[in-house]
């Protein structure tokens, strides 16, 4: 069987840098020029290059569930082209972890060569991109003038006060995002997966959702909002965390921040699924883009968590926030965060009423602070 070769188009771009960023990548076969795959996606608030390198590691994935052994890049960043073919540093620690991902990527294939292109030349890439960045900004094609204008906008010079990397403790004020799984149900104590049923809390999860409100009261007396999940395991623990703020706190429900959805395994344990869906489990286990049988993409999760972030940070500048989901949604808000691989997402757990927090700033950074602290629950 001949060995498949295939090219990666990627690019991605930000409105603003940073800003309302997205990336986009294609797959073709080598030989024919047909299209294999397309990705696009929103990342919310960030820069260029980080949208940059987000459409080469999603073109990488991409090549790699094709099976593909030999990949040419194709890219119009002359920065992504040139740092990973190991010709120029990487000074931006903040770049660092996405190459190393990259890094990681490229290890899976045979061979991979790196070709800058000029802009025009990546055209169906930077749609995919301008496309994802509308999405990021809320704006429609027909609102931007079309995507030969937002693509020249992206790559204008960097705005003035852009975020620079820094070990100095920041100065200004974040949004904070105090992020808090539900507490427990009677699901929770049998291992079974739970996604958009709608299992209300236990007793032991009322009790797991009183002690977060205390610590979250600790940690934060002055809270703009509890945004919700709007299943009632979400919704529950949220009024409770509420009512002990006090201050007539509104509790928001946002239907994006709702679990998964699990499909034919809605219900069931591990071992239940692995005994009768080995190889559905398998390929769901090692790539973001499978689904249950009947079910959702932890990429399709992915898409809906960012578009919540994107709009929280925008609504509520230099505010805090309670932020009541579930395993998936805050699994995946604090991988981005982290700038994580996909491979955190099954090293990660968050036990029912844990509580993390997650700072964004204006200019773009991001901080994470905490992750699952159950200290209030023992």
């Amino acid at each position: 069987m001949t060995p498949l070769r295939v090219v990666v188009e990627a690019d991605g771009g930000a409105r603003g840098n940073p800003g309302p960023a997205g990336y986009g990548a294609v797959v073709r076969d080598a030989n024919s020029g047909e299209v294999l795959a397309e990705r696009g996606e929103a990342l919310g608030i960030a820069t260029n290059n980080v949208a940059e390198y987000s459409g080469l590691l999603a073109g990488l994935r991409a090549a790699a569930d094709l099976g593909a052994a030999e990949v040419e890049v194709r890219m119009d960043s002359k920065l992504v082209v040139e740092q990973m073919s190991g010709r120029w540093q990487i000074k931006n620690p903040g770049l660092r972890p996405l190459a190393a991902q990259a890094a990681t990527l490229v290890r899976r294939f045979d061979l991979v060569t790196f070709v800058w292109i000029p802009r025009e030349r990546n055209k169906h890439a930077d749609a995919l991109a301008n496309k994802a960045m509308d999405e990021a900004a809320g704006v429609s094609k027909a609102g931007r003038g079309g995507a030969e204008g937002a693509g020249k906008e992206r790559r204008a010079a960097p705005a003035a006060g852009a975020v620079r990397p820094s070990w100095e403790p920041p100065v200004a004020t974040p949004t904070r995002l105090l992020l808090v799984r539900h507490g427990a149900t009677e699901l929770t104590a049998q291992r079974r997966y739970s996604g958009r049923g709608d299992v209300p809390l236990s007793d032991v999860g009322l009790a797991q959702a009183r002690a977060t409100a205390a610590r979250v009261k600790a940690l934060a007396p002055s809270v703009a909002a509890v945004v919700s999940s709007p299943l009632s395991r979400c919704t529950g623990t949220a009024e409770v965390i509420a009512a002990t703020l006090g201050g007539g706190v509104p509790v928001t429900v946002e239907p994006d921040l709702v679990e998964c959805d699990f499909g034919a395994w809605e219900g069931k344990t591990f071992t239940e699924v692995r005994a009768e869906w080995p190889d559905e489990m398998d390929a769901w286990l090692g790539s973001t883009e499978e689904a249950p049988p009947g079910g959702e993409s932890f990429r399709a999760v992915a898409t809906r968590v960012r578009r919540v972030v994107a709009t929280l940070h925008k609504t509520y500048p230099e505010s805090t926030l309670v932020v009541v989901s579930h395993v998936s949604p805050l699994k995946i808000l604090l991988r981005d965060a982290l700038a994580a691989g996909d491979a955190f997402l099954h090293r990660l757990y968050l036990d029912p009423a844990g509580l993390s927090i997650v700072d964004m700033w204006a200019d773009g950074g991001v901080a994470v602070r905490m992750v699952n602290e159950t200290a209030h629950l023992s």
